[in-house]
This record gives structure tokens, C-alpha cells and sequence, in this order.
């Protein structure tokens, strides 16, 4: 699955999945562009993309903030030209605010829905219409596999995984008769920094959930966003893959 003299962006791609999604894709010969707010762990992912061979371009950027986001996809195409792969990977749950939906703080749930859609379809925005003029191109997107399933305290997360699906779908009919591909992969439970922090007793009933055995490691999401990204994906669009070893099934 080569992927040399690509460009991809990949936002959040400092920790987890968008590390591992920034390594493999530069692994296969990719030039990858990485956002992140996180400055530290952001320099030590381009450092390990550059151990691999590939140009790293490390941008520092709160997503949300829309002018700068604006302006660091600019800079990324400045710098190594229009991009042919972007990695939608932003996004989290309420975490510590969570709460049943009838005493969610809005101001919580118009975070999340910002943080986890709005971001995907901004910075898609940034990117379809060089991707259209050059009639190439591939979009990935980080949905979850709790747009299948609901969760206590988790409303507005599962909705905005549900709206990535809906986005995906939509963009894929559009982007469609200009060669470019929009997909979406499906984590679920992911070992993270935060799961790190989890006690052993906590993950026992989740582990023992999934009918595999096995918690999902980011460089699983990775391969996939990998394929996605491929030539053998050329006829793949409007789809979600679940990476969660049959916990939930769709």
C-alpha cells in the first residue's frame, strides 16, 4: 500500500490514534503534515515520522479555533502542497462533565458536537476543493463504534459519532465523481493514555465484553486508515469500519 510522494494531514496527531495513524501512513511513504494543540508530544510524533524517512511538518493549533485552523492548512499546503490524504481524527467524549441528558450542560454537548463533527467538516472544507480540481484524493474520518450503540452520559458523544457517519455518507456522493473517497473507521474501546489510568478491576467487565479478548491498540485504527488511504481503496467511500473485535456489530 504505497504511498509515496503523498501528503496527508492528520489532526490530533500528537497522541493515540492520530500518532499511530501519522507513523503508519509515513511508514508507507507518505510526507505527513501533523496538528495537534499538544506542542511537546507534537514534536516528538514529526521527530518519529522523520526517523521513518518521510517530511514531517509539525503545526501547533486548537482546532476549534476556526481562523487558525484556516490558516494552518495554508501553511501545510505552502509548505508541502495540496494535500491528498486528510485523517479527521479530533475528538472526545464529555469525560469528567458527563451527566444524563437531562442534566447536560449545553454548553457541554455544543463543545462536544463542535469538537467531534465540526472540526471534520471544517477541515474537510480546507481540502476538497484542491482535492476536486486535481480529481484525487482521500478522507478519513474517526467515528466510533458508540454511533451504533447509546451510553449512559455519553448522549451528545454518540451523537456526534453518529453525525461523522452522516457527514461521510453525504461528502462521499459529492466527492464521488472526482475520484475522491470519504470513509470513516470505527474504534472501540482503544487503549490510550487515558485507559492507562484505569484500574485493572474497571477493564476486567469491559475486556470481557468484547467477544475477541482484546482491547483495540491504536495501530489497529491505523491499518485501516491505511487501506483507506491506498489505491486498493480507490472503489471504497461512504463506509464505516469497525476496529473493536465484535463488541458491537453493524
Amino acid at each position: 500500500m504505497s504511498l509515496k510522494g503523498k501528503v496527508a494531514i492528520v489532526t490530533a496527531g500528537a497522541m493515540g490514534i492520530g500518532r499511530a495513524s501519522a507513523l503508519r501512513l509515513a511508514a508507507d511513504g507518505a510526507d505527513v503534515v501533523v496538528m495537534d494543540k499538544a506542542e511537546s508530544e507534537l514534536q516528538d510524533t514529526a521527530r518519529a515520522i522523520e526517523v521513518l524517512g518521510r517530511r514531517a511538518l509539525p503545526i501547533t493549533v486548537d482546532l476549534l479555533d476556526r481562523t487558525a485552523t484556516a490558516a494552518a492548512f495554508a501553511h501545510a499546503r505552502a509548505v508541502f502542497g495540496p494535500a491528498d490524504i486528510l485523517h479527521n481524527n479530533a475528538g472526545q467524549s464529555a469525560r469528567e462533565r458527563m451527566k444524563p441528558f437531562w442534566e447536560a450542560d449545553p454548553e457541554v454537548w455544543d463543545f462536544i458536537l463542535d469538537l467531534n463533527v465540526g472540526t471534520a467538516m471544517f477541515c474537510s472544507r480546507q481540502v476538497v476543493n484542491d482535492m476536486r480540481e486535481l480529481r484525487r484524493g482521500r478522507i478519513i474520518c474517526t467515528s466510533s463504534e458508540a454511533a451504533y450503540v447509546g451510553g449512559s452520559g455519553a448522549t451528545d458523544y454518540c451523537t456526534s459519532k453518529a453525525g461523522i457517519l452522516g457527514f461521510v455518507r453525504s461528502l462521499a456522493v459529492e466527492m464521488a465523481p472526482f475520484g475522491v473517497t470519504v470513509n470513516a473507521v470505527l474504534p472501540g474501546v482503544t487503549r490510550t493514555r487515558m485507559m492507562d489510568k484505569m484500574s485493572k478491576d474497571y477493564l476486567a467487565p469491559i475486556i470481557q465484553s468484547i467477544p475477541m479478548g482484546q482491547i483495540c491498540e491504536p495501530e489497529d485504527v491505523a491499518h485501516v486508515v491505511s487501506f483507506y488511504a491506498s489505491e486498493g481503496a480507490r472503489l471504497v467511500t461512504g463506509t464505516g469500519l469497525l476496529v473493536n473485535g465484535g463488541r458491537v456489530m453493524a
